[in-house]
């Protein structure tokens, strides 16, 4: 069991260690904020995004560094999202997805689907079965992230959805400490949608009462 969670780690620096131990608490911290709905899911978002880069450009994962860099500059969009009011002077209200944006999100998700491809290709990497897992939940992610920034509660759906597919993949590979940060993510991502749905129910219900009166 050490040798599953521990042995990807012994040829790694304490630099590496560190950072990656940096990631999972700030990865996990970001999932939880989220659900809270509370700003700080994107500082620290990119705190962990922005060190994942690093460590992804160094062991060579091109399509999940693509994906972390993604997270970051969203993240950016997304906290100016979050942040800004509207013209009624409130800030952004949890929602659900409308027609276009649903057709936006499906357009995220092959548009990425082909840019990870293309740049497994152009690098020359042999593209294994799994690297097609990792190719497709990186869609998912992709459109979550982008439902995320616009507070749509569907992002939920998506990141557990793709959190589910992510444990196996890691712990496949040998990575039980990442595969474990997914599974904690997974419970999170469902706390975090029965939060959003309760919120947005209310929501509904006072307005209904708001026209009664």
């Amino acid at each position: 069991m050490f040798e599953f969670f521990f042995g990807v780690y012994k040829e790694a620096t304490l630099t590496q260690v560190v950072l990656e131990c940096i990631v999972f608490i700030f990865g996990i911290l970001s999932v939880w904020y989220a659900g809270k709905e509370n700003i700080l899911v994107y500082p620290t978002g990119i705190i962990a995004t922005i060190i994942s880069v690093y460590l992804l450009y160094i062991a060579g994962y091109l399509g999940d560094m693509i994906l972390n860099g993604y997270y970051s500059i969203m993240s950016v969009y997304g906290w100016y999202n979050w942040s800004r009011s509207t013209g009624e002077g409130d800030t952004l209200k949890i929602s659900r997805t409308n027609a276009r944006e649903k057709w936006i999100g499906i357009g995220v998700f092959l548009l990425t689907l082909m840019v990870i491809y293309g740049v497994y290709t152009l690098v020359g990497n042999e593209i294994k079965p799994e690297n097609y897992i990792d190719i497709f939940t990186s869609g998912v992610f992709f459109t979550g992230m982008y439902y995320m920034a616009l507070k749509k509660i569907e992002n939920w759906t998506l990141w557990i959805f793709a959190d589910l597919i992510s444990v196996p993949l890691y712990a496949y590979r040998g990575l039980g400490i990442i595969a474990v940060q997914f599974a904690i993510f997974t419970v999170l991502a469902i706390m975090a949608y029965i939060s959003w749905y309760k919120i947005l129910k209310n929501e509904k219900e006072n307005n209904r009462t708001r026209i009664e009166l």
